[in-house]
């Protein structure tokens, strides 16, 4: 199915890499032929409903709402400048809610894009509401790396250890796959097995009956961690977009990340296509 609808969340201020991210998002999504839609979030901190409202607050309030507005005229400008089908909207949201809102929200588009920045509280939780509850796959766009990332997916590499959310990032992402010029699957190792060389073969095999052809190797983890593995093989093969499952499980109402999930979402070394 191809990819026709894009959330793409506002949250934060609209600092000069935040505003870089937001163009490369938009342009992403006129290379692929989607809409975008932009929700930028306002915090509601319950001024309006409070008999008894601190200056502090007050000024919380403002600043949310001219956060928003600030992101969202960004939005507008490079969706008018590059022709992009979209739609914005701002919606007002009490902090502990936003990632549950918007997976609700995600739940109508096909892809979420979420401009990423490293080791932030808030948009971690987002994100893993996002993954976990919306069934649908979002893309990480690093705000950092933002200024030099290609808005097009010429180069793609999958991550692939033959799990359940392997598989379903690999479908979410085919006409993705479709789309690029090379594919690569790397399975990262301390010693290949036959099982994972015969699983990698299987993938190829896969893909190819999709018109996607694709390489397959094993690659040593050599005492690394599985996540710096991946930043590795973005950095040597100059990948665009990384295609990866993403991992986690519930202890007491707390999202705890895999290694290689929790590296990748605090620091993506490219864009990075994550499902569940």
């Amino acid at each position: 199915m191809a990819i026709k609808d894009i959330l793409l969340p506002l949250i934060g201020e609209p600092s000069p890499a935040a505003i870089t991210a937001i163009e490369k998002c938009v342009a992403m999504a006129v290379d692929i032929g989607a809409r975008i839609t932009a929700v930028a979030i306002e915090i509601d901190v319950g001024v309006a409903v409070r008999p008894h409202v601190v200056v502090s607050e007050i000024a919380e309030a403002e600043q949310s709402l001219s956060n928003a507005k600030g992101l969202l005229a960004a939005f507008d400008s490079a969706a008018i400048r590059l022709g992009a089908r979209s739609q914005q909207a701002i919606q007002r949201v009490a902090q502990p809610d936003i990632g549950a809102y918007l997976a609700r929200c995600a739940r109508l588009t096909d892809l979420t894009v979420v401009p990423s920045r490293p080791h932030h509280g808030e948009l971690e939780s987002v994100v893993e509401r996002l993954i976990f509850q919306s069934g649908r796959p979002i893309v990480l766009c690093p705000e950092k790396l933002a200024e030099p990332l290609a808005s097009t997916f010429e180069h793609v590499a999958i991550a692939w250890d033959h799990s359940a959310p392997a598989a379903r990032a690999i479908a979410d992402a085919m006409p993705l796959l479709q789309a690029a010029a090379s594919v690569r699957i790397f399975t990262v190792t301390d010693a290949p097995t036959s099982a994972e060389l015969d699983s990698g073969a299987a993938l190829v095999e896969h893909l190819a009956l999709h018109g996607v052809t694709a390489s397959f190797e094993t690659v040593l983890r050599g005492g690394r961690s599985v996540g710096k593995v991946f930043c590795a093989e973005v950095k040597v093969h100059a990948i665009d977009l990384l295609v990866m499952g993403a991992y986690h499980h519930s202890r007491l109402n707390e999202w705890i990340w895999g290694g290689a999930s929790n590296t990748i979402l605090n620091e993506p070394p490219c864009w990075v296509l994550m499902s569940h």
